[in-house]
């Protein structure tokens, strides 16, 4: 199989994923959880054993959508997160919880303002910046700018599609989902940089006949096997992670699983192609330049 060669119709494939991503992102944005639009938070210590999941059926019967229920270190202790609440809707729903799941004590409670969710937003983002700029750095220092430019656009692709599905099914987005999105770029550029360094390799001892898209191909399929194996025990992991994990990391295992997968593709797929046309680009260039003289 001849991936670069056929690497148009990956481009093509990522393409019709990216845009329904970037629209949706576009036009109905994100469902962001308590941690970043703000709302109230209170942490519960039961007198006997509860689950998340009786938390969260207490909630649903109050009409409340939009929360967070975190296990806080024992089966009697709950943090919850929710819209902000009225002192008498808090205090009904603190009654109910009495009534169905046993004696419950507030330790301490507190108001997160939209404010503070703003700042969350804004570190995030900054958080992705640095990350992505040290690892351009990083790469250019240890192999050359054009392999930081096309790992870069690779961990673009990745963090797009991730977040595009949230925003096209309107899943919860908390600080889970952040963590989700910066463990998936810390995976799948180690997993770019294996096939990068390969194709570094093989440069040294490249033939005059073989052509740079031969080596380049010769350079993933003597890597792939690595990173299918690679994704395949990490998924099984998470696999696992989301069917008995329960609802609290259900969104970090979510986006971890598209971001897992995508990341495997883009590191297969459309990294290494990329950095081949900007190759080509600069040969062109180069060529050019000489003619002109």
């Amino acid at each position: 199989m001849h991936i670069v060669k056929n690497r148009k119709i990956f481009f093509a494939i990522s393409l019709l994923i990216i845009i329904p991503s970037i629209v949706s992102f576009l036009y109905q944005g994100l469902n962001l959880g308590i941690d970043f639009t703000g709302g109230t938070s209170l942490n519960l210590k039961f007198e006997q054993k509860v689950s998340d999941g009786q938390v969260r059926e207490v909630l649903d019967d109050f009409g409340i959508g939009n929360k967070s229920i975190i296990q806080a270190g024992g089966d009697n202790l709950m943090l919850l997160k929710t819209v902000p609440l009225e002192q008498k809707k808090r205090d009904a729903i603190l009654e109910k919880m009495n009534n169905k799941l046993g004696k419950v004590k507030v330790t301490d409670e507190d108001t997160v303002g939209s404010v503070i969710g703003s700042e969350l937003t804004e570190k995030a983002l900054l958080a992705l910046g640095i990350a992505s700029v040290l690892m351009v750095i990083y790469i250019t220092f240890r192999f050359e700018f054009f392999f930081g430019i096309a790992a870069i656009l690779a961990l673009m692709h990745d963090v797009v599609v991730v977040v595009g599905v949230f925003s096209i099914f309107q899943w919860d987005v908390d600080l889970t989902f952040v963590a989700a999105i910066l463990t998936i770029i810390g995976y799948s550029i180690n997993d770019t940089i294996v096939i990068f360094d390969r194709i570094r390799e093989n440069l040294k001892f490249k033939k005059k006949e073989e052509s740079l898209e031969d080596l380049v191909n010769k350079s993933i399929l003597q890597t792939i096997t690595r990173s299918i194996n690679t994704v395949l025990t990490v998924l099984f992991v998470l696999i696992a992670m989301y069917f008995f994990g329960g609802e609290t990391i259900e969104n970090f295992t979510v986006a971890m699983l598209i971001g897992i997968v995508t990341g495997m593709y883009s590191s297969i797929f459309t990294a290494s192609p990329i950095w081949l046309e900007l190759k080509n680009w600069q040969n062109r260039r180069q060529r050019a330049a000489k003619m002109a003289q």
